[in-house]
């Protein structure tokens, strides 16, 4: 996916394994530009190089809290994050204690209850003491906080030859703590602490203390907030914002996650599992949605990548179109509006570029990382296109294309312009931002393109994905050209996508891989390699259908297929490795989208056995939260697959793979410009006999669906209800 990080003389920006952040089931909370890592007992402790703390803008703004009860550690019962992903719920006891009055304080006497969560830029947290003892007893309720205000680049692996300066920490009437950090950037980063309730004593450690006398039976409740603001003098832009108390802020949660909800239909199965993954997925997905002027926007993960990604963004509005269309209209409103219109090296940005990324933090500030609003991706910009298209067919809203249409233009000027420099027809890539990234593709790591015997490809370089992405491109772009009028660049645009296709089945097509070979290096040879990159060539239909039927074939052998997805990397070539990001693990959402790619040409078993692959694996990985990857190693009866220990989770585009793969297994199409939806040769594997779809956003009205598998013969029907009246039902069968 994006960039890995750790300053290295080959990749400056890999993740090292060191900075990981598993540090052995760690809880997260995020909510817009704040997110939080906590150990299991809602703590944030800095072990090692661990990630835990509460980051704002790509900073850590705290790096520890301790919740002590006399002096000691708490016990943990459990930890679990709400259904809906909103509240860290804890709970946890005393361990046995000698008290200072001479009485035993016996393991299990006091419960502890934490409730904790994130949103906009506030922390809060309740704790809840209850005495289920006989007895009373003094109780010291202490919480040790402080803020290293690192950039998450730091906390990546990138050295900072100078930082900053930590402000003294200000203690105010016993209420509130402001930790501060003044930055090279000249902004001022602020936590402040705020506790309704005046502590009885802090110490120079970073620690207030709250002594209690708790009787039999009795209960107390703490609660405080963090806010979280940078500026000039610490402030926010919008200026100076009131802390909101702990009840008020989480009154205000119900009415935000039910608008950003209403995105979606309801699904139910007829299997538990089946439908948890799906609610599950769609908390979390709701969860990375964050608000901006243009709608919302799927920030692509937590911890590393929680901001706006233009490839991460249509991937994942691509694969929820048929169920959240009005999530890829907020994606292109916001990718248009960030579309680069000057030329500009030092950020790789052209005239009709689509952003690879925007970021916030004192290093994107000083220019010692380059993204800021960096342009760095060689297939942003066709897949915009290509969502555009796709968005048009789904809904028919003129008004949207049409606003978009200048921007749509001048997306495919860059791939004629731009993207094409040499005019072979094929668009490539070379960066040329001093620290931007070497590869520019989806597998942005420095070794993700080799050649067969294992040497790095030289730029420029023609992935084979991105030609499938351009002939899409094309293709849409001719369809809405005509829409507006515009014949002449239709017909061009049309003639270009059928040149395209032809020579890219003569050039890119290895007979003896039986599969498309992975890119042409700088000297227009092919590196051939056997990836998951082939794959995608299926959804964009810029395969021959033989040469397609043998891609998949090839896909599903044991080197590429691991029973679990397909991977990166096929086993039996040189840099094959289940354990690197890019050359041997899986992808959910790259696994997704061969899925719906096979599903079009018409290869419904080997969809299915997808599908099952990355559902089962959902079954073995906490929450059923699918994570940005995991290990490539063969499937083991009985065992999990095997975690990558940096991966993020939630992952925008691998939380919204089961909606695509849905799509891939009914085969659903809604069609605005016919008032007609769809089925083409359905099919649902033996453990999901019943799909129901609840209030599917059709135009402006809803409908309801049930889908159902009938006999052992895999023979599928539908259903609807409260549907248009003038619309059609149709299943191929």
């Amino acid at each position: 996916m994006e960039e890995q990080i750790m300053q290295l003389e080959d990749n400056k920006y890999y993740i090292s394994a060191d900075s990981t952040y598993a540090d052995d089931r760690v809880q997260v909370l995020n909510h817009c530009d704040t997110f939080g890592i906590f150990d299991r007992w809602g703590d944030i402790l800095p072990i090692g190089k661990g990630t835990q703390g509460i980051y704002y803008r790509d900073t850590r703004f705290i790096s520890r809290l301790e919740l002590r009860l006399n002096n000691q550690r708490p016990l943990l019962l459990s930890s679990n994050i709400k259904e809906e992903n909103e509240i860290l719920s804890v709970d946890l006891t005393n361990s046995e204690m000698e008290l200072d009055n001479g009485k035993v304080l016996h393991h299990g006497s006091i419960h502890i209850r934490r409730s904790q969560f994130v949103k906009d830029n506030l922390y809060h947290e309740k704790i809840e003491l209850e005495n289920y003892n006989g007895e009373s007893y003094p109780l010291d309720l202490s919480l040790k906080l402080a803020g290293d205000f690192r950039d998450i680049f730091e906390i990546r692996g990138l050295e900072r030859s100078r930082r900053g300066e930590i402000l003294e920490t200000q203690c105010v009437d016993h209420k509130t703590l402001i930790l501060a950090y003044r930055g090279l950037d000249g902004l001022v980063r602020k936590a402040k602490v705020s506790f309704p309730l005046p502590f009885e004593q802090y110490t120079e450690d970073g620690t207030i203390h709250y002594w209690v006398l708790l009787s039999s039976k009795q209960k107390a409740t703490l609660d405080y907030s963090i806010l979280f603001e940078q500026g000039e003098n610490g402030d926010e832009d919008d200026g100076k914002k009131d802390t909101l108390g702990y009840y008020e802020a989480r009154e205000s949660l119900g009415p935000d996650l039910d608008n950003t909800k209403s995105y979606f239909p309801v699904i139910e199965t007829a299997n538990e599992h089946f439908t948890h993954w799906v609610n599950r997925s769609q908390a979390d997905l709701v969860s990375l949605m964050a608000d901006t002027p243009y709608g919302k926007y799927p920030y692509a993960g937590v911890p590393w990548y929680n901001t706006a990604f233009g490839r991460d963004g249509i991937l994942t509005a691509f694969e929820t179109l048929w169920v959240a269309p009005d999530l890829t209209k907020d994606v292109l409103k916001f990718l248009a509006a960030h579309q680069s219109n000057t030329l500009n090296e030092a950020a790789d940005a052209e005239p009709g570029k689509i952003l690879h990324e925007t970021r916030g933090g004192e290093m994107v500030a000083l220019n010692e990382v380059p993204f800021k609003q960096y342009y760095g991706t060689i297939d942003a910009t066709p897949l915009f296109v290509l969502l555009a298209g796709e968005y048009f067919e789904r809904t028919a809203d003129f008004d949207t294309i049409k606003s978009i249409w200048p921007n749509l233009k001048a997306a495919m000027n860059w791939i004629a312009a731009y993207g094409d420099p040499d005019g072979d027809g094929f668009v490539e890539y070379q960066h040329k931002a001093a620290n931007g990234l070497t590869n520019q593709g989806w597998k942005d790591s420095f070794d993700s393109v080799s050649n067969a015997n294992g040497e790095l490809a030289d730029p420029p370089i023609a992935l084979c994905e991105v030609q499938g992405y351009v002939y899409a491109a094309k293709t849409h772009a001719a369809n809405i050209a005509q829409l507006m009028g515009e014949k002449e660049l239709a017909e061009k645009w049309k003639a270009e996508a059928r040149e395209l296709k032809l020579k890219f089945n003569e050039v890119f097509w290895d007979a003896e891989l039986n599969c498309f070979v992975l890119a042409l290096d700088g000297q227009k040879r092919p590196c051939r390699v056997k990836s998951s990159n082939a794959g995608h060539l299926l959804f964009t239909g810029i395969a021959d259908s033989g040469k397609a039927k043998n891609l998949v074939k090839t896909l599903m052998r044991p080197d590429m297929f691991s029973g679990w997805g397909i991977r990166t990397l096929s086993s039996n070539e040189r840099r094959y490795n289940p354990m690197s990001y890019h050359n041997g693990t899986v992808w959910p959402h790259d696994v997704a989208l061969i899925a719906f790619g096979m599903a079009k040409y018409g290869f419904r078993e080997e969809t299915v056995a997808l599908v099952t692959g990355l559902f089962d694996a959902s079954l073995f990985i906490p929450l059923q939260r699918l994570p940005e990857l995991f290990c490539g190693f063969e499937r083991r009866k009985g065992e999990a697959p095997t975690s990558y220990p940096v991966a993020c989770s939630p992952q925008a585009w691998s939380v919204a793979a089961v909606f695509i793969l849905l799509q891939a297994l009914l085969q659903i199409r809604i069609n605005p410009s016919k008032k007609e939806i769809s089925f083409h040769k359905p099919i649902l594997p033996g453990y999901l006999e019943a799909i129901r779809i609840k209030n599917l956003q059709v135009c402006d009205l809803l409908a309801d669906l049930e889908i159902s598998r009938h006999g052992n013969d895999n023979m599928v029907g539908v259903n609807w209800e409260n549907h248009p009246e003038d619309w059609k039902l149709v299943v191929v069968k």
